[in-house]
């Protein structure tokens, strides 16, 4: 599902143009050292749902803190995966072929607000693994077709946001333009006032 492009200036947010890589993003730099923005169960909830995969259901069941420590492990898996694609070497996909074995599906017609028909995937998101099986799957899918050249990470030294780079010429260097770009023109500024 498409995710909005930006959230709220404290984040997380969704730059990366790929679901998976904005889901990595939810751990950032920060002026202290590296934030997670996922501190609770509610947290993960409303990134899913800020993400376009909408609230999870009444029927959803988790202990407290299953829904954290799994969409944690989740993101270091995928991280891990993108790291291991990006150097060159076959990902390691016995962990990530687990959280797609969780995903169950179907798919449904409806139509849209002009009344063309339209097919759309719902989920089955009644537990936390089958909650994060479509990121499961928006990384199988990136680590499967997506063009690497093009998945980078920010250039700021301390940044480590990741991206998809859609741009027409492919020449994107930092993860926003709005966050570490600036803080690079200014930084070229004062380098050049000294």
């Amino acid at each position: 599902m498409a995710a909005p492009s930006t959230t709220g200036a404290e984040g997380p947010w969704f730059i990366a143009e790929q679901g998976a890589l904005d889901f990595i993003n939810t751990q950032a730099w920060a002026e202290q050292g590296t934030h997670d923005f996922w501190q609770s169960d509610e947290d993960v909830k409303n990134w899913l749902q800020q993400s376009g995969q909408g609230k999870l259901p009444e029927t959803f069941v988790a202990k407290p803190g299953e829904l954290l420590a799994e969409a944690r492990k989740l993101r270091a898996l995928i991280l891990q995966l993108v790291e291991e694609k990006k150097s060159g070497h076959t990902p390691s996909l016995a962990q990530l072929n687990g959280y797609l074995a969780q995903a169950q599906s179907y798919l449904q017609v409806n139509t849209d607000a002009e009344g063309a028909l339209q097919i759309q995937r719902l989920y089955q998101r009644d537990t936390s693994l089958r909650a994060l099986a479509p990121v499961a799957e928006q990384a199988a899918e990136l680590i499967t077709h997506g063009q690497f050249e093009y998945v980078r990470q920010c250039e700021h030294p301390e940044c480590i946001l990741w991206f998809y780079d859609r741009t027409k010429a492919h020449r994107r260097r930092w993860c926003s333009m709005a966050l570490c770009g600036n803080r690079a023109k200014v930084a070229r500024f004062r380098a050049k006032l000294n």
